[in-house]
């Protein structure tokens, strides 16, 4: 895989359930969060071990910004397989591979993609199969519905805008600790 890629030895810090808004489009499932990222809440965070070779430096952790959180679901449980973290200084995604341990992380580049929300967005409406399979998730991207994520993504690109433009640092920062603790 080309070097652009960074490979975690951790699973990625799961979504705060109550500061993340969900939805559903058939097989897959949607959260929408903002999110804080700090050396308080990254130790606060209990992950699950990745098969990678690169550790995260909590110390380096400081940034903020929308989540778009992507679930497959089946009979009942929800994986997440691909997150595009929207953060003001170091925007990235990540293809998330249970099934064999792996957390890969691609960073956005601006000048290049453009503002990364609508970067993010537009991958979801134009790419999500290719990426699921991407991720490893090639039978859940096979029985992605495209209308059901047509028909659910105004409301995920309103929930996210308004928690870009309308979040309390503060409040956000008690439930990421206060839920992780």
């Amino acid at each position: 895989m080309p070097g652009h890629i960074t490979r975690y030895d951790a699973m990625p810090i799961p979504p705060v359930e109550a500061q993340t808004e969900y939805f559903d489009a058939g097989v897959l499932r949607f959260g929408v969060e903002y999110r804080l990222l700090s050396e308080a809440i990254a130790a606060a965070s209990s992950v699950e071990r990745a098969r990678g070779g690169d550790s995260a430096d909590p110390a380096a952790f400081d940034d903020r910004g929308v989540s778009l959180h992507v679930f497959g679901v089946e009979d009942g449980c929800a994986l997440e397989v691909l997150r595009f973290d929207c953060f003001e200084e170091d925007p990235h995604y990540h293809y998330v591979s249970w099934s064999e341990r792996r957390n890969e992380m691609l960073h956005i580049d601006p000048v290049a993609d453009g503002e990364p929300l609508c970067w993010a967005l537009e991958r979801i409406r134009t790419r999500l199969p290719q990426m699921l399979a991407r991720a490893g998730a090639a039978r859940l991207a096979e029985r992605v519905d495209p209308r059901l994520v047509e028909e659910v993504l105004p409301r995920i690109t309103e929930a996210a805008y308004r928690v870009r433009y309308h979040h309390d640092d503060e409040a956000v920062a008690r439930r990421a600790l206060g839920e992780r603790a």
